[in-house]
């Protein structure tokens, strides 16, 4: 059976490139190739039987990159190109899930797109340089070659990769459809909220443009209590912690025990982001039948044209006018944003996509 190499900087359990990493391995699972990974690191919580080779130095690195791609001066490993090349030498197909697309590694990057020069290769672009202010100078990613495919996961990005000379496929992002509901007493008896308590989720890793001070003040507006399930990151710490102690709200800083569970909890759903390449919460939401207010990120508007209301996250006099909707009306209008997240952005249908591109490419096994 053919082999598919999945390979990017890091593996975890609920960052977005790998979550849909995963839906993809499962499309080409299904394709009928035999599917591994490649990584420089993997997070805590991280399960899957398909076989992990870790590659030192593929991981993110923990300073900035300097303009000329310089390794800072902090004891990091450069990747050793020909543990590279032989990690990724027996796969038939292989997909690079953002390691050439935002700069976070460019040694890692440089090392990969000379080990695949030639060879069967999709680009997975989540994130490209120009679409992050810090990254903007850095222009020799994403690579190209005459062997490779490339896939955004947004119109947008597809629209900006043609104005720099490099054609792509958009397929949005899948998601499962048919995933039984949560517990949603046992999660919020769990979480100390009693039946009587709004409760808002913010679904995020905490970042800076996760906007976590806009999901307090519309936790505020709504008299309700604010969870914040995931971890700070990029030295996002102290700050976070002082937005949490001004809080004039409830605040809950738990995991959720599992993404059903944690939709079931909730009432309301805080996705304020400021950017986005997708933005998986709010589809997760709308599929678990939950009001959502969102961002005004440039690809969220991309998402509302396939038919979803999601609300702005600022306009709090339609957000309340919802909550005082029956249970019948809301009920009636979140089947309908269910409807539009299952018709659009199936795993399903995400597959059929995925596999016109390996048929085209003549890759298919």
């Amino acid at each position: 059976m053919p082999r598919c190499t999945i390979a990017s900087f890091r593996f975890g359990p609920t960052d977005g490139v790998s979550v849909v990493s995963r839906m993809w391995a499962d499309a080409l699972v299904g394709l009928g190739f035999d599917v591994d990974w490649v990584a420089g690191e993997v997070e805590p919580g991280w399960e899957d039987s398909r076989p992990l080779r870790l590659v030192a130095g593929l991981g993110l690195r923990s300073e900035a990159e300097p303009q000329d791609g310089s390794l800072p001066d902090s004891g990091e490993v450069r990747p050793d190109p020909q543990e590279v090349t032989d990690a990724l030498a027996d796969a038939d197909l292989v997909v690079v899930e953002n390691l050439c697309t935002i700069p976070l590694n460019l040694p890692a990057a440089r090392a990969v797109t000379t080990a695949l020069r030639g060879r069967p290769t999709i680009l997975h672009h989540h994130d490209p340089p120009w679409q992050r202010k810090r990254f903007a100078h850095i222009t020799e990613l994403p690579p190209d070659d005459p062997a490779w495919r490339h896939v955004t996961i947004n119109d947008l990005t597809r629209r900006q990769l043609a104005d720099r000379g490099l054609t792509a496929t958009t397929i949005h992002n899948g998601f499962r459809v048919d995933v039984e509901d949560g517990d949603r007493n046992g999660t919020r008896g769990s979480l100390g909220i009693t039946p009587d308590d709004l409760l808002v989720v913010h679904p995020v890793r905490a970042i800076p443009r996760k906007a976590v001070d806009r999901a307090i003040a519309l936790t505020e507006n709504l008299d309700a209590t604010y969870w914040l399930p995931g971890p700070a990151e990029d030295d996002y710490g102290t700050e976070l912690a002082c937005l949490l102690a001004a809080a004039r709200c409830p605040v809950l800083r738990h995991t959720a025990p599992s993404t059903a569970d944690m939709y079931a909890a909730a009432d309301f759903v805080a996705f304020p982001s400021t950017w986005e390449g997708f933005g998986n919460p709010p589809v997760e939401a709308s599929l678990a039948r939950r009001p959502v207010a969102v961002g005004p990120y440039p690809v969220a508007d991309e998402l509302r044209a396939l038919g979803f209301r999601w609300f702005d996250v600022d306009d709090m006099d339609a957000i309340r006018r919802w909550l005082k909707r029956s249970p019948a009306e809301q009920k009636s209008w979140l089947a309908e944003e269910r409807r539009v997240a299952v018709k659009h952005l199936s795993f399903d249908r995400m597959a059929e996509r995925l596999e016109a591109l390996i048929d085209e490419a003549g890759w298919m096994p």
